[in-house]
């Protein structure tokens, strides 16, 4: 147990120093084109080659079956499929966990482990065609090869769709200040905001954490010239983990340094939901951790700062 323990201590203070220094590992592979793909480190359990899958009737396109692997049931996704890129016998799996889920993801190949820094992630260009929403980032290596990082949380959804909807019970009178979240995932905005639309939080949104910066600026501007206090009118920063310029670890510690947001709590909304990310997060000064995608749960942890006695005064929006 204590060897348990040391082991995980040792992983969370690895990570911490590559957070906080705004970069990120990227596992690298292949699907049967050209093209080299990224998935940041932290959502791999392992690699494998690909064990024997079982089919099942009525999987959704794109699903090949299941496996059974060390007592769970995984399913299995051909990310060649929605890439355009199909894939050929043998193959490796990826083992992932993000977003509360644990799935294969079969690849042709898998390439090496490489470091990047964030502020050299930057966000795709339009070339995409069809596949370009499952593209999140591109970054270039120092040999000039161009890597594509992949929303694989937008390739979970394509896969096996969305949950059917909850109902959000909205904020109580006088509890709807502004929320600002930070997400580079076109899908991960849309949710966040219709939880936001149906507690009836007013709200604003950034691409990446340097544009969170230079957004939460303009706000800052705004409030001076209104001559209203900043957190009378920003009441949360809701911030992803992984996202291109500046990361949510980074984003999330200049903020806590700048006097200016004191009294504002900022959550991280992440897919990275282990023991691990959870505790790099606290040690980066997040006020609370909320793992995607689970509406409930990110409406009640908002609800819970919106309507702490700060709320009780009316919002000042000039």
């Amino acid at each position: 147990m204590k060897n348990d323990e040391n082991r995980l201590l040792s992983l969370v203070d690895g990570r911490t120093r590559l957070a906080s220094s705004n970069r990120m590992e990227l596992l690298l592979f292949r699907l049967s084109g050209p093209e080299t793909y990224g998935l940041n480190v932290f959502k791999v359990c392992e690699v494998c080659v690909t064990p024997p899958i079982t089919r099942a009737p009525h999987t959704p396109p794109g699903v090949d079956g299941m496996i059974s692997l060390r007592g769970n049931i995984i399913p299995v996704i051909d990310l060649g499929f929605f890439l355009d890129r199909p894939v050929t016998e043998p193959t490796k799996l990826i083992i992932t966990e993000f977003s509360g889920h644990i799935q294969g993801l079969r690849v042709q190949d898998v390439d090496r482990i490489v470091r990047v820094g964030w502020e050299n992630v930057k966000a795709p260009s339009t070339i995409f065609g069809n596949v370009g929403h499952l593209v999140t980032a591109v970054t270039e290596l120092p040999d000039g090869k161009l890597i594509s990082i992949l929303d694989v949380e937008q390739v979970l959804h394509d896969a096996i769709g969305e949950a059917a909807p909850v109902p959000i019970a909205a904020l109580a009178a006088g509890a709807a200040r502004m929320v600002f979240f930070a997400d580079d995932s076109p899908l991960a905005r849309r949710r966040i905001a219709k939880v936001l639309d149906e507690l009836g939080a007013p709200h604003a949104h950034a691409c990446d954490g340097r544009d969170a910066l230079e957004k939460l600026e303009e706000i800052i501007a705004g409030a001076i010239a209104d001559q209203c206090e900043l957190r009378e009118r920003l009441g949360v920063i809701l911030v992803d983990a992984e996202m291109p310029e500046l990361d949510g670890y980074m984003l999330t510690r200049t903020l806590k340094a700048d006097a200016r947001f004191a009294g504002i709590p900022v959550i991280m909304h992440s897919s990275l939901s282990s023991i691990a990310n959870r505790t790099m997060g606290e040690q980066a000064g997040v006020d609370a951790y909320v793992a995607k995608f689970d509406p409930v749960q990110l409406a009640n942890t908002l609800r819970g700062f919106l309507q702490a006695p700060t709320a009780a005064k009316e919002p000042c929006y000039g």
